[in-house]
């Protein structure tokens, strides 16, 4: 009789995955009868928990994948219609990283982000890097709302080393994702939790975004202290392909609160009247660059 084993899949290239069993990494193939049927989206994606056979020759055989309980996904088009990619299965946490300057932060596309991680349910965890550029008080100007509605907020420098212990701590014993753009320092602030990480994560999404013909990797890289962090080739193509408008104000916690007294049921928040929405950006309770990001959301005017 064959050996069961359960495990977590954390490298996946072409159609073999490599899972994290309690004892073993074990390179598997995926079982005939898990392929049958129409295809929506991957079969299998890092992050993915799964029950395996072990074979003969030390090879393992995915029998069976347990339920998702989240996904980081985008739509991709194919000749057959939309396919979802699963870029991350049952990820811990979102970390966005957005530098305070050089360059500047692109505050609608971290907006536009942690819609992206309301949507899926998915905690979401602000890194404002880079302190060393600025003065606390524009630090604080340029993140410090984030804090007040909820969300985690991390203050970091690589490069005087500051919110380093804390950052590890944050991603101690948890799947977690960054997010951010091109010279925000993510590999950087990999560096700094974990010498060399960064270096290995960039080298990988480099190598599998040269050329079209490239076999696609991902990846999830241990912690020393515990915890996987994913490496996400084409994270940038993320979009609000299944958000409806209408449902938009929903992904804003601070403005969840307030729809039920708009004077319309079917309140935009833009022109009508009697909106308690525009009503709390006029009295400071609502930030302003938040109820811009909204408002460009709903007008699809993406930065």
């Amino acid at each position: 009789m064959e050996e069961m084993r359960s495990g977590l899949v954390v490298r996946v290239q072409a159609d073999y995955y490599t899972v994290q069993t309690p004892g073993d990494l074990i390179t598997c193939r995926l079982r005939g009868k898990l392929k049958r049927g129409p295809r929506e989206g991957d079969l299998v994606a890092i992050g993915d928990r799964v029950q395996i056979s072990l074979q003969e020759d030390g090879s393992g055989m995915i029998e069976e994948l347990e339920p998702r309980e989240r996904t980081l996904s985008r739509m991709a088009p194919t000749p057959r219609g939309e396919f979802e990619q699963i870029i991350l299965s049952n990820p811990d946490q979102v970390l966005l990283v957005f530098s305070c300057a050089e360059p500047e932060p692109r505050i609608r596309m971290l907006d536009r982000f942690l819609v992206i991680s309301e949507e899926r349910e998915i905690p979401a965890v602000i890194v404002a890097n880079k302190t060393d550029l600025v003065s606390r008080r524009k630090t604080k100007a340029l993140f410090g709302h984030y804090k007040k509605i909820g969300y985690q907020l991390l203050y970091t420098s690589a490069k005087k080393k500051r919110g380093i212990r804390r950052l590890r701590k944050t991603l101690s014993g948890k799947i977690s994702v960054l997010v951010g753009p091109s010279g925000a320092g993510k590999s950087s602030l990999l560096n700094c939790v974990q010498p060399g990480l960064g270096l290995h994560v960039r080298e990988v999404s480099s190598a599998t975004s040269k050329g079209r013909h490239t076999t696609v990797v991902r990846e999830l890289f241990p912690l020393e202290g515990g915890g996987y962090v994913a490496d996400t080739p084409g994270l940038k193509a993320l979009a609000l392909w299944d958000i409806e408008r209408e449902e938009l104000d929903g992904y804003f916690p601070e403005l969840r609160s307030l729809v039920a007294d708009c004077q319309f049921s079917s309140c935009t928040h833009i022109e009508e009247p009697g909106c308690a929405v525009k009503e709390a950006v006029e009295t400071g309770r609502v930030h302003p660059l938040r109820y811009d990001s909204y408002v460009r959301l709903w007008l699809n005017d993406e930065e």
